[in-house]
């Protein structure tokens, strides 16, 4: 007698009241949320509580009659031992949740038996090859800083909600802060107190113990305290015997300072001294301070984000400084801080006009403090006019040539990416320094770049070297080499969840502990296409653990790809060519590692049009944001940044990341380029599409949504907004739209032979005679 077919088995054992238990156990997960208990919360719960529900409806299916009866997946043995090994893989967090979702759906649902069966199969049959867990990070929650920024004009009305998303959160009144940045000045203690005891001598003192400062400005009008700051350091400096060559009192409240983006002036502050005949440059300052008349004015919105601003410039004009040291006067109370790359702390407040002694030791520390202490690279060495590093390759030390500055980012806290063109002393072969910030819980760059070129991945940067940095003997971190281990919980405005940076999406999301999977691209695919993935999952629960201080380690990778940024391509054929080449890399780097670059942009896209003798090749640069395919968990990082200009619209609507983002992110990249440059590097400043660098993300998504929707109004956009110079490139930017975009929205699956397609796109455009033709002329005009 031939055994009974699974469709009669099902028919035979019916599930009836049989998972009545499991569906009333989602009433009681819904009533301790505090959520309506539907099918549509299985898209709102966290993965912890999702887990639990996996489990207990596994275990009442396995409990079922049918599935000693239905055949394995394997043709081995039965459907209940496939449930007991799924059962076993959900419990150790090895299987991707996101395949039980349907299945959930259709026992909630009540759905027909014959469904629900099917769905088991599909739960618990693995992708061909199995998973395995890679030991990767997920992505971060994205956070806005002054490096997101694209083709701006920094105006403060524009740039101030970045920079207080950036600095929060603030850490005022941290325990021992003085001790910590000025204990190491030799010999400050004993001759701040023979100034201060100076200042009390004679008929006429400079200062007494009953009314402070005796010149002090009782309005404490700017002016005024200026011209009494000035005085009373140069009598701090008669005092001390202290002829000072190489540092000055700074005062430009009325002065644009040379080197912002922007008009930037500078109240107060300490500084090298200017050279004759120019004005003062943000290169110059070393310690910026801000002066208010209202003691009220010590608060973030007011003297703290204002010198948090001013720290911003001296970053961004300094490639070597890791941090910054200032300080605030608002009315006679004082309060100094430090800014570095997870943001700032300052001191407990103090009046000057009652703690002087403190005050003096203050001046005199900003004038005397080493570079060093001041925050400066002790790594980035100096002789005979030239910076260079020191490496130790393969056993041997190699000097690394600074020769110029590639790229600075402009930002106080953040990965603050420098680069620098290089090259082997004896060797003039072109090499790219680049240090940045990274939260310690991300896989190094290094690593990653160097498994890429192991790998032979095509079109991304070769790997040289890599290190973590070191100063003084330790890791060069922010927490216990630059702060000293200085104990922010212990601040006046500590709180417990604020080290969390907020999300300025429009709805607030928790991480959670575990993020869905998908197969990695080195793995082969059922198919060309799989699911969208859905949003991250938000969780309703209240946080168990305390979230970490945020830290970060300073480190220095270095390759031995050199080229140009791509808008700076030599005509528009260049351009094209160079955007294919990064794709084609993207892909290599998909297929190879497994990973996703994740931070597409132009700043990421380089090109080297070689001496013509060589044939153009274009890179990508940058893992730093860089995640596996396949992947389980948060990285434990704070916040993840990139540039908003170019971010596709699902991953700003907190989709997971898919390589199908990446590829929209490069349609965004060249859409840019077309509005903003009128020929190779000729950026015509900000454009109408400016604000897309301020919006909340889900504005932002609505707005490129809008964008690209119907076909008449994106080729009305084009021809606005495209610059003479590309405007040959509108059909087939338009092309690229239709295929990133089917029918003007998202893309709904995921579909590999979209690489294919949009290069094929970029390669045709790149035959178009109105695109090589009057490109070409003007390209080798330009060139």
């Amino acid at each position: 007698m031939a055994d009974p077919s699974r469709e009669e088995i099902i028919r035979n054992n019916p599930i009836g009241k049989g998972l009545d238990a499991f569906r009333n156990s989602l009433d009681s997960v819904c009533s301790d949320l505090g959520v309506p208990s539907s099918v549509s919360v299985l898209d709102q719960i966290c993965n912890d509580d999702l887990q639990k529900l996996a489990l207990r409806l596994v275990l009442a299916l396995q409990n079922h009659p049918a599935s000693l009866l239905l055949p394995s997946i394997t043709r081995r043995g039965t459907l209940f031992g496939d449930l007991a090994k799924y059962n076993l893989a959900i419990d150790s967090h090895d299987a991707d949740i996101e395949r039980i979702i349907p299945l959930l759906k259709a026992v909630l649902s009540k759905e027909s038996d014959e469904v629900i069966w099917d769905r088991v199969y599909a739960a618990v049959t693995e992708p061909t090859p199995p998973p395995q867990a890679l030991p990767f990070l997920d992505q971060t929650r994205r956070v806005r800083n002054m490096s997101s920024l694209a083709n701006s004009s920094e105006y403060r009305k524009d740039t101030d909600s970045v920079l207080k998303e950036e600095l929060r959160p603030l850490y005022a009144g941290v325990p021992y802060f003085y001790e910590t940045f000025f204990g190491g000045v030799p010999g400050l203690d004993v001759a701040a107190a023979g100034v201060f005891a100076k200042c009390k001598e004679g008929n006429d003192p400079l200062y007494s113990e009953d009314g402070g400062w005796c010149s002090w400005p009782e309005r404490a009008g700017e002016a005024d305290v200026l011209d009494w700051f000035s005085a009373l350091v140069e009598r701090f400096l008669r005092f001390a015997e202290c002829d000072l060559t190489d540092r000055r009192l700074v005062q430009l409240p009325r002065q644009n300072v040379d080197g912002s983006k922007a008009k930037r002036t500078l109240d107060i502050g300490f500084g090298r001294p200017d050279t004759e005949g120019a004005k003062t440059h943000w290169t110059q300052i070393l310690v910026p301070g801000e002066l208010k008349s209202n003691p009220s004015d010590d608060k973030p919105s007011a003297a703290w984000q204002d010198v948090g601003r001013y720290a911003r410039e001296v970053f961004a004009a300094q490639d070597t400084r890791r941090f910054v040291l200032g300080f605030t006067l608002c009315g006679s109370i004082m309060r100094l801080w430090e800014f570095d790359r997870v943001g700032g702390i300052g001191s407990s407040p103090f009046d000057i006009n009652k703690e002087g002694l403190k005050f003096v030791s203050v001046v005199l520390g900003y004038l005397w403090i080493d570079e060093q202490q001041l925050g400066f690279d002790p790594t980035i060495l100096e002789s005979n006019g030239e910076r260079f590093v020191q490496i130790k390759r393969y056993g041997r030390i190699e000097r690394l040539i600074i020769d110029e500055r590639i790229k600075r980012s402009p930002c106080v806290a953040g990965r603050a990416t420098t680069c620098w063109k290089a090259h082997r002393e004896g060797d003039e072969s072109p090499l790219v320094i680049k240090d940045s910030w990274q939260y310690p819980e991300r896989e190094e760059e290094g690593d990653l770049l160097r498994e890429a070129t192991e790998r032979g991945v095509v079109n991304v940067a070769q790997y040289y070297y890599h290190e973590t940095v070191y100063v003084d003997g330790r890791v060069d971190d922010t927490r216990d080499n630059i702060r000293k281990g200085l104990d922010v919980t212990m601040a006046d405005n500590y709180k417990q969840d604020s080290s969390i940076p907020p999300s300025n999406t429009a709805l607030s999301r928790s991480s959670t502990k575990k993020e869905r999977s998908t197969s990695t691209a080195e793995k082969k695919r059922s198919s060309s296409s799989t699911n969208l993935p859905p949003p991250k999952r938000p969780c309703f629960s209240s946080p168990t653990k305390a979230q970490p201080i945020p830290n970060r380690v300073h480190r220095r990778v270095i390759v031995s790809d050199y080229g140009k940024l791509i808008y700076k391509a030599s005509s528009r054929v260049a351009l094209l060519a160079a955007l294919e080449a990064c794709i084609e890399g993207h892909q290599s780097l998909v297929n190879r590692v497994g990973l996703l670059q994740c931070d597409i942009s132009p700043n990421n896209l380089i090109v080297d049009e070689g001496d013509g003798n060589r044939p153009l090749r274009a890179f990508l640069i940058d893992l730093d944001l860089a995640i596996k395919e396949q992947r389980e968990g948060c990285s434990g990082a704070l916040g993840k940044t990139g540039t908003r200009a170019f971010m596709a619209i699902g991953v700003l609507l907190d989709e997971k990341h898919s390589f199908m983002h990446d590829l929209e992110s490069f349609f965004w990249v060249l859409f840019w380029i077309c509005i903003h440059y009128d020929g190779p590097g000729k950026e015509i400043g900000p454009t109408e599409f400016e604000s897309w660098n301020y919006e909340s993300d889900r504005k932002l998504a609505t707005l490129k949504s809008g964008t690209i929707h119907d076909e008449g109004d994106f080729l009305r956009t084009l021809e606005e907004n495209f610059t003479p110079y590309y405007k040959p490139l509108i059909p087939h930017v338009n092309h690229l739209r239709r295929k990133i975009f089917p029918g003007g929205r998202r893309w709904r699956k995921e579909d590999l032979k979209l690489y294919a397609d949009v290069k094929d796109i970029l390669r045709e455009a790149q035959r178009d005679t109105k695109v090589s033709g009057i490109g070409a002329a003007r390209g080798a005009k330009c060139g």
